[in-house]
């Protein structure tokens, strides 16, 4: 199995096919032509929108109006003071391995609906509320107007349930659409608290954008998800999927069922090291003990966007100390399935026929282990904050929050998030690798936790949960 490093800040998951990053080969091509020309032409719409955004919007403009979106603040309201619905990997799950019937379609579809107005809502009115001279820069103007936009998309939907394939397909285009619309969210938002450094505070900014993350993480999933099933479905086939072909994929949409995370491991050491060995000359080497063949159900390219981070960290201490001939050492540690453990899985919608049996641990939890030299009691206190008053403007690829060892001070991590556009190709300056990768391992009841041993080394541990065995 070929998997992708995840290079940037925004980790995108689609689409995922039958244990493939590429569509099949039986999409309709009519559809994957509408696509196409949909994705494009929303490019230049966006590119068209963002340049009208260069300066500062009204007053009248913001934040109860957007001229890029028809909604009323009584709608914005009403959906924002619904409740979130949490979301596990077993919703995710529930409506079966692709292809999907017609029915299946047409219900992940409609929860996909029930869902994304809600969570667009909270991510508007949350925007509303910072101060008004934040919320009046360009940046952040462009993000509210992206939400305004896509939430109008939606709105349309609300009316009614999604009960024929015309529906079904048009919805699906509206999915793409929001996907590719906040694909730049995250480094856009730091532009504009950079800008604003002066009229908020760096705890308000930590707060801001991690509630924003972890809300993004779920509402960008729920869209792909989606989107995957729909593309590797029967209803929009020039041809079924023998029954061959379906049963060696271990994937249901996004979502690996039988991820091995030492196969993840692997493949992001060989990129990390190939970063490292173009800075440096030099890269440590990585070995893996443990339970190495444990598999598990997660989505592949959140845990290539942690461990990537992770690795960075730690190869960039290691050689910066000296210690390049020490090994990097991981150890992978499956969770026992007991009842407690599984209880997650045993959920009836999981055990209905139309879900494969997931025979993968409940959980793991991966520690990494460096000689690196440890994090500075000076640093430690901030290594989770999305802080940004300890950098100049032009230091920003130059010093990190290095969680892996030995540091050269604490990182500027929204200067990391800008300057770097999106590219974490670099091993520098990259201190939004922890409290984003901490994001996403929590996202779905994991964590991540240091131990750190200034002057000697770190352990670096990561929690994962997945849905452990079903049927």
């Amino acid at each position: 199995m070929t998997l992708p490093i995840v290079n940037e800040v925004e980790v995108d998951v689609l689409p995922v096919h039958n244990g493939s990053t590429k569509a099949p080969m039986s999409v309709r091509p009519a559809i994957t032509r509408s696509y196409n020309v949909r994705v494009l032409s929303r490019q230049k719409s966006i590119q068209r929108r963002n340049a009208t955004l260069t300066g500062e919007p009204s007053a009248q403009a913001w934040p109860h109006q957007s001229q890029f979106g028809n909604i009323h603040d009584d709608q914005v309201a009403r959906l924002a003071a619904r409740p979130l619905h949490p979301l596990a990997l077993a919703d995710l799950a529930r409506h079966g391995r692709p292809p999907l019937s017609t029915e299946a379609l047409f219900s992940s579809a409609n929860f996909t609906l029930s869902l994304l107005p809600i969570r667009l809502a909270h991510r508007i009115q949350a925007l509303r509320n910072l101060p008004f001279i934040v919320v009046s820069n360009p940046h952040i103007a462009q993000i509210y107007n992206n939400y305004v936009h896509s939430l109008s998309t939606l709105l349309p939907y609300q009316e009614r349930r999604i009960t024929s394939l015309e529906d079904e397909i048009q919805f699906t285009e509206v999915m793409a659409d929001l996907v590719q619309t906040h694909a730049n969210t995250i480094p856009t938002l730091a532009r504009g608290f950079l800008e604003c450094r002066r009229y908020i505070s760096p705890a308000n900014v930590t707060r801001f954008l991690d509630e924003h993350l972890r809300a993004r993480i779920g509402t960008r999933l729920i869209a792909e998800q989606h989107v995957a099933l729909h593309l590797s479905s029967k209803p929009h086939s020039a041809g079924a999927s023998t029954p061959q072909e379906n049963e060696q994929s271990s994937y249901i949409g996004v979502i690996d069922t039988a991820l091995r995370p030492a196969e993840i491991i692997r493949h992001c050491e060989a990129f990390v090291g190939e970063l490292c060995e173009l800075k440096y000359g030099v890269r440590p080497t990585v070995v893996i003990n443990g339970q190495s063949d444990a598999r598990m159900t997660h989505v592949p390219t959140h845990l290539e966007y942690i461990i990537t981070e992770l690795l960075k960290n730690a190869f960039r201490a290691t050689v910066e100390s000296g210690k390049e001939r020490e090994p990097i050492e991981v150890t992978i540690a499956a969770a026992p399935d007991t009842p407690e453990a599984g209880s997650v899985a045993t959920d009836s919608a999981l055990n209905d026929a139309r879900t494969p049996n997931l025979s993968s641990v409940p959980g793991v939890t991966i520690r990494i282990r460096d000689r690196g030299g440890g994090i500075s009691p000076d640093v430690l206190p901030s290594i989770w904050a999305y802080s940004f008053t300890t950098f100049a403007d032009g230091d920003v690829l130059d010093t990190g929050n290095n969680a892996g060892g030995g540091s050269n001070g604490n990182a500027d991590a929204l200067n990391a998030i800008s300057g770097a556009g999106g590219d974490s190709s670099s091993l520098a300056g990259l201190g939004y690798g922890l409290p984003l990768g901490r994001a996403y391992a929590e996202h779905f009841g994991g964590g991540v936790q240091i131990q750190s041993l200034w002057g000697w080394g770190t352990d670096v541990y990561l929690k994962l949960k997945g849905l452990g065995k079903s049927g």
